[in-house]
């Protein structure tokens, strides 16, 4: 750190009290400033000598009783009075970064200019600010922490040092990191960490630095200021959007990470949606969905969430499980409706759409949910959106559905549904009509083969299929409390749905097969296990 000693002579000041401050001298004081909730006994000549407001508010009088002032609106308050006290006196003065702005500020309050006397404060402060301060890294962001004072803020205003301060931080920021050595965060926790330079032949080769270096060093910053420093370094169009990015995913996860009551997390995060860059690259999908979990717990209006559920859902592809796990699941399936209808998806052509939303739709498929039907909704609407689909796309895309988990009014509309493959149409029969008699039982099944999901009935016994499900269900009421009696599927009808593909699979040609789907179970070991079950009751 940086600083600048002034004066020569011993420091007398003493307390008598924790509100009295005066010099220890022979000669007796003659002045009474009253600063704040202090009072300075002092000697006027000294302050007459290097202040003109001293000069303008006193008048010399012969009379024994001593002056007495009132400097309530000083900037600094008693600890900048007294440092231009002690100038006054000629006493030993260290500046630095923590004090130099509160002496500028004092020192301009009291019109201690050269028109008064030569190498007055105004003018050493001045000169340590611009010489040392300002090219320093460490020191700038020091002195514009001060700035933050209340009785510093207007006077720092009127002197252009918080412009300065911000025009010194975001043009290091801006610089090629090539050119950087003073980021005192990474030198530090490289020394910390024992990481020494390396040595190539004898020689030890300064490290790079990364061009985030200063991300860290920003995240002592208040809030406010924080937001000042980073608008004025966007300003400046030299530090690319995804390190402005970093930042403030740096700055934001310190801020959670070290706590504090909603109100004010809630200004942190309307405070990083107002920086955030508006190109959809430059933040990370994991620290917008963070953004999301946090506006949503703390009810930040429906403007914000659905102002980041846009940006996420036009790059949901680079989100991963654990990044969504902490959300709703309708939000999520929110999510994966606004991807999908990005334009990006219809531009680049339905290949690329469809490699895109099946790595998507297999991450939301993996968390935990009772229903399958935000997931039908979207696989119906991406198959709406992409009309030209191949047989194997659509089935690459229906096996991230698992047909066991549709709601009854799911169902329904799936049955009638022209864009999902017969085969699924099929399966969701067969499951639909087992619940209904009450045969269901919840387990996990062997897969299909490929030639099972690529037969499929003819429409005539698809649409007697239907017919039946669908008296069933008008019978029933829709409410889902069915008996088994009158509700068992025509035994012909299924048996030849899906023992059409012994008579089929030698005319069809091979396709390459995918992953399993959750939704294709054995259903000929179903089959056989409920007309077990169906005998048993026939016979007790």
């Amino acid at each position: 750190m940086k600083f600048m000693k002034l004066g020569s002579k011993p420091d007398l000041f003493q307390s008598s009290s924790e509100n009295t401050r005066y010099v220890a001298a022979e000669l007796a004081t003659d002045i009474i400033v009253n600063v704040c909730n202090v009072k300075f006994y002092l000697h006027k000549f000294p302050l007459l000598s290097k202040s003109g407001r001293f000069q303008k508010m006193m008048t010399i009088s012969h009379d024994e009783n001593a002056i007495e002032i009132d400097l309530h609106e000083i900037p600094g308050g008693p600890g900048g009075f007294e440092i231009c006290a002690k100038f006054c006196y000629g006493m030993t003065v260290t500046l630095n970064a923590y004090n130099v702005v509160v002496a500028r500020c004092a020192a301009e309050y009291l019109e201690m200019h050269e028109t008064i006397d030569k190498g007055n404060l105004v003018y050493k402060t001045e000169v340590f600010l611009d010489s040392s301060i300002f090219r320093t890294w460490k020191d700038s962001i020091i002195v514009f922490q001060t700035t933050k004072s209340l009785l510093l803020t207007s006077s720092s205003d009127e002197l252009k040092i918080v412009n300065r301060c911000l025009d010194s931080i975001a043009s290091k920021a801006s610089m090629d990191p090539c050119k950087v050595e003073w980021s005192y965060t990474y030198n530090r926790t490289k020394s910390e960490n024992g990481n020494e330079t390396p040595l190539y032949n004898g020689v030890r080769k300064q490290v790079m630095v990364p061009k985030d270096w200063w991300v860290e060093d920003l995240c002592e910053l208040p809030v406010d200021l924080y937001k000042k420093v980073i608008t004025t370094i966007r300003g400046k169009g030299k530090v690319s959007l995804d390190v402005l990015g970093e930042s403030l995913k740096a700055y934001t996860q310190r801020r959670l990470k070290n706590g504090g009551d909603d109100v004010k997390i809630r200004s942190l995060i309307e405070t990083i949606m107002f920086l955030l860059p508006k190109e959809k690259t430059s933040v990370s999908c994991d620290f917008l969905i963070q953004l999301l979990h946090e506006s949503v717990r703390l009810d930040c209006g429906e403007t914000r969430r659905r102002e980041l559920g846009q940006r996420i859902g036009q790059q949901l592809q680079n989100a991963l499980v654990s990044d969504l796990v902490n959300l709703d699941v309708d939000l999520v399936q929110e999510l994966v409706k606004i991807f999908m209808m990005q334009d990006q998806i219809a531009d680049n052509g339905d290949e690329h759409g469809f490699l895109e939303f099946t790595d998507l739709a297999e991450i939301v498929s993996t968390l935990p949910r009772i229903s399958h039907d935000g997931i039908y909704r979207a696989i119906d609407t991406f198959l709406k959106e992409h009309p030209g689909m191949s047989k194997i796309e659509k089935k690459r895309v229906c096996r991230l559905m698992d047909c066991r988990k549709l709601s009854s009014e799911a169902c329904m509309h799936a049955i009638q549904n022209e864009r999902l493959p017969l085969r699924i149409v099929v399966q969701i029969l067969f499951f639909e009509q087992i619940r209904a008699g009450s045969h269901w039982s919840s387990r996990s099944g062997t897969t299909n083969t490929e030639e099972e999901w690529d037969s499929v009935p003819t429409s005539e016994e698809l649409k007697s299929l239907k017919g039946e499900f669908g008296s069933l269900r008008i019978k029933d009421g829709g409410n889902g409390n069915r008996k088994a009696k009158g509700m068992v599927m025509s035994t012909r009808i299924l048996s030849k749905l899906f023992s059409s593909k012994d008579k089929d699979s030698d005319n069809e040609s091979s396709e390459t097969s995918g992953s399993p789907s959750p939704c294709s179970t054995n259903v000929r070991e179903m089959k056989s296990n409920s007309g077990s079950r169906s005998r048993r009751r026939s016979t007790s």
